[in-house]
């Protein structure tokens, strides 16, 4: 019976350390297959064709992979190694499943929908959890979960990890008390007096004193001696 499953061919390899740099100039991607209880085996794959696997399946996704042509076999890419500048795969590590074992991945999150407080109050949405930590059977694990954000009305309200639709053949692992997503208020910037503007200022009481300050003197000082010699 065929499988909605991906598929990828691999081929065995014997080229290891800095060798496997030849391996990526032919289009080769190196990568390693291992699992509970079984020897792990060095392999490589297509590297356009792993490109393609990426874009089209989510993160958990079972692939069936065959190497050297023989009986497919389930795998879960467990990591990929990237080039920090081209960002393009270096390596893979690809998870040999029991599909009758349970297994604790990661799932993302996907907000939905829109919220009063972004639309209508120019809030921010904070999206404090990126994902939840749960507990599956291979062919059960979920792609990713969707939660709608129209609850969030005011900058009060948040979603927590206990209000997502969790599939019930799924056992959550994260802390349900966790935060998933709130709104943040817009920043509110207090207008301050230009320095320049304060400047004048000080100097406008400055010269309002002096007068007063001279008047003073000239009532009953040198001033009014020196006119008087004149």
């Amino acid at each position: 019976m065929s499988t909605a499953r991906p598929t990828l061919a691999a081929a065995d390899r014997q080229t290891t350390g800095k060798a496997v740099s030849r391996l990526r100039r032919d289009g080769r991607l190196p990568g390693v297959v291992y699992g509970h209880g079984v020897a792990s085996s060095n392999v490589s794959v297509d590297a356009h064709e792993f490109e393609l696997l990426r874009r089209h399946a989510g993160p958990n996704a079972l692939v069936d992979l065959s190497v050297d042509g023989k009986k497919p076999k389930p795998v879960l890419v467990h990591g990929v190694q990237v080039h920090p500048v081209t960002r393009r795969p270096l390596h893979v590590d690809l998870f040999l499943v029991r599909m009758t074992e349970e297994m604790t991945v990661d799932v993302p999150l996907i907000p939905v929908g829109t919220s009063l407080a972004v639309e209508q109050q120019g809030g921010t949405l904070n999206h404090q959890t990126e994902s939840l930590r749960v507990r599956a059977l291979p062919d059960h694990l979920p792609q990713s979960i969707e939660y709608s954000i129209e609850s969030l009305v005011d900058f009060e309200a948040a979603v927590h990890v206990r209000d997502l639709a969790v599939p019930s053949d799924v056992t959550l692992l994260s802390n349900p008390d966790d935060v998933v997503a709130k709104v943040l208020p817009p920043r509110v910037e207090i207008e301050e007096v230009p320095e320049v503007e304060a400047e004048a200022e000080g100097a406008e009481g400055a010269a309002a004193a002096e007068p007063a300050e001279g008047a003073e003197t000239g009532e009953g000082g040198s001033a009014g001696g020196s006119d008087s010699e004149g």
